[in-house]
């Protein structure tokens, strides 16, 4: 690959997590291939592990892996961009002839979208008359202000 090509694939995958990182839950897991990365301390070796962190925390992604998944190198992320949404995650076994341990996990918890409804009253079907015997508690609430004459109130 000719040397101006080298960052085209990474600053793709940029593009791609800052778009998915406005997601309202976002889990993304792969092979990052970024071994002189220590996720405990925030730092790398290279420029290309330096930037991949960067982007990272510039758009709030948490690392939910802990253990290294293959040949001492912690290669395989767990992403998200909600604390408490990924849990239990474990490495299982190879799977067929690949060198890289499964990486298993459950997301705990789904995010609902907020649903609004508008809720507009029809004064017309009201029945005023269970306001008050009298029919006329509003007028009597605004015209007497029972919070001026009556001061606070104490609770209990």
């Amino acid at each position: 690959m000719p040397p101006d090509q080298e960052d085209q694939p990474d600053e793709a995958l940029s593009i791609e997590i800052i778009v998915a990182s406005h997601s309202q839950a976002l889990v993304l897991m792969g092979n990052f291939s970024h071994p002189d990365i220590c996720w405990r301390d925030n730092t790398a070796g290279r420029e290309k592990s330096r930037n991949f962190l960067e982007c990272i925390d510039d758009n709030f992604l948490l690392q939910v892996t802990e253990e290294l998944t293959r040949r001492g190198a912690m290669l395989d992320l767990v992403l998200t961009n909600k604390e408490g949404l990924v849990g239990n995650v474990k490495l299982k076994s190879n799977l067929g002839c690949s060198d890289h341990e499964m990486v298993e996990f459950k997301i705990l918890r789904a995010v609902r979208r907020a649903h609004r409804r508008l809720t507009a009253l029809d004064f017309r079907r009201a029945d005023f008359g269970l306001l008050s015997p009298q029919g006329s508690c509003l007028v009597e609430y605004h015209r007497t202000k029972p919070w001026r004459e009556e001061g606070p109130r104490k609770a209990g």
